[in-house]
């Protein structure tokens, strides 16, 4: 599966979407495949938490581990993806798409530099295959 180009990565997998100052977050292709089939999604955020860059906001449950999700960015929780607890599969099947996690009014619009393009993030997946 290709990486969408209008994205931003995390070093640890996860994914931003940027639309007027809302960061939609989520984890990546990569992400996913590493763990395999996920069977549970526990979203830790409630709408209305300020929450900061690098703390855990999502636990991802599969049949070969347990992972945690981090925020990218800092920002306030203004929605959640509570469809994630009843249909967790989705994470496998469509990351890019109807399996967004949460989504943040940005606080620390600076720290989108601190992410990749696609570019780089390919080349960063590529390595750790090798």
């Amino acid at each position: 599966m290709e990486n969408p180009s209008d994205l931003r990565y995390s070093k640890a997998d996860e994914w931003v979407r940027i639309q007027n100052n809302i960061a939609t977050i989520g984890v990546t292709f990569y992400a996913q495949d590493q763990l395999s089939d996920i069977v549970f999604v526990d979203i830790l955020a409630k709408v209305g938490d300020i929450v900061k860059k690098g703390t855990n906001c999502v636990t991802l449950e599969s049949v070969k581990a347990a992972a945690d999700v981090n925020y990218p960015v800092s920002g306030k929780v203004i929605e959640i993806n509570d469809t994630l607890s009843d249909t967790p599969e989705i994470v496998n099947t469509h990351p890019y798409d109807n399996a967004w996690m949460i989504k943040l009014e940005l606080t620390t619009p600076s720290e989108l530099s601190d992410l990749m393009d696609v570019t780089a993030y390919e080349i960063f997946c590529a390595e750790r295959r090798h």
